[in-house]
């Protein structure tokens, strides 16, 4: 085991990593800090550096993997990470969700008996059914893994194939219009919010396509930011395609071309902070989720057709998806500014995992005459 101190911090470097999860060593590096502000002690496991325990000056104990921390409940967590059963919840209690189903690959249908709710070509009747452009995500990965959006039968073909590729579930959801924004509620109070933006470029008149793209990547390097731009991506290709552009295309300056369509700061998007300007109602509406949810700890992403700053309006915004392990991370490495908001964030996080349940406080030591 790996014991980091104040005096003596290693980066531990996962040697395998899925792509829908986080870089490990920032997520460390961000609860060291936390932990040395309380006095807390960090352990690491030193093998994949992706899980760790936290001993408190308490003696109470709590553990982590990657995001995913001692807050919330596993029933509620399990719930959270599977996109249809959490959508089937929010449904019921009346919450604004974009109209969706899942649909099965063909042998997890056949295995349990549902063969309408199999296969691509049902997805797509049901696609056509409620109208495009449509989302296609699997359903229980996160960070923007597998998720396209189809406008016609090619691009849904192709986009279901690749998220029953990533999962034996996946989701069609209506694409809705408006912003982007995610807002992490723990405790009951709103703790961030900022608006993404998928990955794009902006020409500068000399620059192609693929060498603005290059630049960007050597942009998150020196950030130590882990994502990586792949330019083989179908998704990012049939937008170049839409817009009649190729990697060899040099741009205008300020001309502006968007790359992706699903705007996860994972796949290269960008975030803007917009934690002072939530209006009160929306802030109520993400803190009745997460205690309607049983999340503790929760990110929520909220597509709004218009501004998260003015009052929510009916019919004009919708939840998208609910996060148990909201990390931070990819937050943290656009600058200094934002590293300083998510170690204050995560200080408040570390705080309430020292109170999580009373059934994990230290063992009394055991009488002399035991």
């Amino acid at each position: 085991m790996l014991l980091i101190t104040m005096k003596q911090k290693r980066q531990v470097k996962p040697r395998r990593r899925n792509a829908s999860q986080p870089t490990s060593t920032l997520i460390v590096e961000v609860l060291q800090r936390a932990a040395d502000r309380i006095g807390a002690t960090l352990l690491v496991e030193p093998e994949w550096g992706c899980v760790g325990q936290l001993t408190y000056r308490s003696g109470v104990r709590r553990y982590f993997r990657l995001s995913t921390l001692d807050l919330n409940t596993m029933g509620a967590s399990e719930i959270a990470r599977d996109k249809g059963y959490s959508r089937y919840f929010l449904g019921k209690m009346a919450y604004p969700i974009p109209e969706g189903k899942t649909f099965l690959s063909p042998k997890w249908a056949k295995t349990l008996g549902v063969p309408d709710r199999g296969g691509v070509f049902n997805a797509w009747a049901y696609a056509k059914s409620i109208g495009l452009p449509v989302f296609v995500k699997p359903n229980s990965l996160s960070r923007g893994v597998g998720v396209s959006k189809a406008e016609a039968r090619t691009d849904f073909y192709r986009a279901a194939a690749e998220a029953m590729r990533h999962d034996k579930v996946i989701v069609v959801e209506r694409a809705l219009p408006g912003r982007d924004y995610r807002l992490v509620v723990l405790n009951g109070c709103v703790i961030s919010a900022y608006e993404r933006k998928p990955l794009s470029v902006a020409g500068d008149g000399r620059s192609t396509i693929g060498q603005l793209l290059d630049g960007q990547q050597r942009e998150f390097r020196l950030g130590d930011r882990d994502t990586i731009i792949d330019k083989s991506d179908f998704r990012l290709l049939a937008n170049l395609r839409k817009c009649g552009l190729k990697f060899s295309t040099v741009l205008e300056r300020g001309y502006q071309v968007r790359l992706l369509d699903n705007a996860n700061l994972s796949a290269g998007g960008t975030s803007t902070d917009v934690t002072g300007k939530v209006h009160p109602l929306f802030s109520h509406l993400v803190k009745r989720i997460a205690h309607d949810m049983g999340l503790r700890l929760v990110g929520v992403d909220l597509i709004v057709d218009g501004s998260l700053s003015e009052a929510p309006r009916e019919g004009k915004h919708w939840v998208i998806e609910v996060n148990s392990a909201p990390g931070l991370d990819h937050y943290a490495s656009m600058g200094e500014k934002q590293r300083h908001i998510v170690d204050d964030l995560y200080l408040q996080v570390v705080v309430a995992m020292e109170r999580a349940q009373e059934a994990t406080m230290p063992l009394a030591a055991p009488r002399p005459d035991a």
